[in-house]
């Protein structure tokens, strides 16, 4: 026979084209699309169904180290398990260097962790916290010519900010090798003054996160970091935008010709600072950065998705348990909101919830949502064609998605390691009923299969 598998009936769905057309796998390798293939060991029938790339999520923690005692609720195996339960099959976590570390040690920590656990192929960023000369001139040089060529910075967090001066050497470095710098955009003294001036007032629950970084530390933050790349003529991707006058700011940018780029994640589309107000250390389930925002800032996510100021739409999956003192029940997040640990879950929910709130509502057509979840992804990080695309010679990476399913969300369905999911009782029209990693499903009708298939991918400076 001349294929391993044919996919049957279903309508192929890419960035660009919608069609009726079968598709012919052999190896790990897509290789036909045509009307009809004739015969192969497996016929997988997608009859009235839709068949898309497999979904990348470029923003993804896993396994990271945070305060002491605080640990992440998922590994590379439950997180990877999860991501291929909801569609995709490719995630780019997070590399940390701790303060002190050697980028090359962070590295093969996250190496180790990852090594033959993963469901999904993974491509790791390097954040770097500790920009040493060392680290500057030879390290970050170096792991960039070999493939890791995307670098996360923080402007705020006690032990993870830069200052500026450090942002504009990493941003220059990239400039220099060819990498993408990652900005996470939150003014730190602007969130310190503001936190110590509510726990003197008593204000301390969950809900208060969201005071102690408002709007306008997004926006100053974002500003800035824009500047900064401006400054040094290099591209940045501004991540987890959550609001109108952030998003603002990178579209001026863009208009003025910048080579900025845009994010947006699901919590900013379907939660709000209300979801935070909930009785006890309830609101704990929903704290994140930037915090969930109003009304008017999901329409101004909305809108810049619908227009590409944001090209990407990731989950920012970071899941710690509720029910869990090594989680948000940490007993000092109970004296103050700054002590939460400071991320959700979502690996898993990202596709079904973009999809539902979006195309099944109007506001995205197809071709739109695949682009936001799997396209721009491989284009911007460096991984297509071989992903995120369905085309002759790329990668197998496939989800069979039922446009008319409907599914309340619930823990019970996401298979990820935390025991809560922020959007609990969701309803959303639209569910992955297959995945399929280089040509070999993983995931059937929310059954993974046994054992891990994925990989570590390099990508191109």
């Amino acid at each position: 026979m001349s294929y391993d598998t044919i996919i049957r009936g279903g309508t192929v769905v890419t960035a660009s084209d919608t069609f009726k057309a079968e598709i012919g796998i052999l190896g790990r390798r897509i290789v036909a699309l045509a009307d009809h293939l004739g015969d192969a060991i497996e016929i997988i029938d997608a009859t009235g169904l839709l068949v898309m790339p497999g979904g990348i999520d470029s923003h993804v923690h896993l396994d990271q180290a945070g305060a002491p005692g605080i640990v992440m609720a998922d590994d590379f195996a439950s997180g990877t398990r999860s991501a291929v339960v909801g569609g995709n099959t490719t995630v780019l976590p997070f590399c940390l260097q701790q303060k002190g570390q050697t980028l090359r040690e962070a590295l093969a920590e996250y190496q180790a962790k990852a090594a033959g656990k993963c469901h999904t192929d993974v491509a790791l960023h390097l954040i770097v916290t500790d920009p040493t000369p060392q680290v500057l001139g030879q390290e970050l040089p170096g792991l960039i010519a070999e493939g890791y060529t995307s670098i996360k910075i923080f402007m705020t967090y006690d032990d993870l900010k830069l200052a500026d001066r450090d942002i504009l050497e990493v941003l220059d470095v990239a400039r220099v090798h060819g990498a993408l710098v990652m900005v996470h955009a939150e003014g730190y003294d602007a969130i310190r003054f503001l936190t110590e001036r509510l726990e003197r007032q008593g204000k301390t629950a969950p809900f208060f996160h969201g005071p102690s970084r408002p709007i306008p530390v997004e926006r100053e933050a974002t500003h800035r970091a824009i500047s900064f790349a401006e400054i040094v003529d290099t591209e940045a991707m501004i991540v987890h935008v959550s609001n109108r006058a952030a998003m603002e700011e990178i579209r001026r940018a863009q208009q003025r010709g910048l080579k900025i780029h845009g994010e947006t994640c699901p919590q900013y589309l379907v939660l709000t600072e209300r979801d935070m107000d909930r009785p006890g250390m309830e609101g704990a389930k929903y704290v994140c950065s930037p915090p969930p925002r109003d009304s008017d800032s999901q329409a101004a996510c909305w809108e810049g998705l619908q227009q590409g100021v944001f090209e990407v739409f990731s989950s920012d999956h970071c899941p710690y348990r509720y029910e869990d003192e090594a989680g948000k029940a940490a007993p000092k997040g109970r004296q103050s909101f700054r002590y939460v640990p400071n991320g959700i879950p979502g690996i898993a929910t990202r596709m079904p919830i973009l999809f539902s709130e979006g195309v099944a509502k109007g506001r995205i057509d197809l071709n739109r949502f695949v682009a936001l979840t799997s396209t721009n992804h491989a284009k911007r990080y460096g991984l297509y064609p071989q992903k995120g695309t369905i085309a002759v010679g790329s990668d197998a990476d496939l989800v069979v998605w039922d446009p008319r399913r409907e599914v309340t969300i619930t823990h019970a369905l996401l298979q990820d390691g935390c025991d809560y999911t922020p959007y609990e009782g969701l309803k959303v029209t639209g569910w992955p009923v297959r995945t399929i990693l280089r040509g070999e499903t993983v995931m059937v009708d929310g059954v993974v299969t046994p054992g891990s298939s994925g990989v570590e991918l390099r990508r191109p400076a």
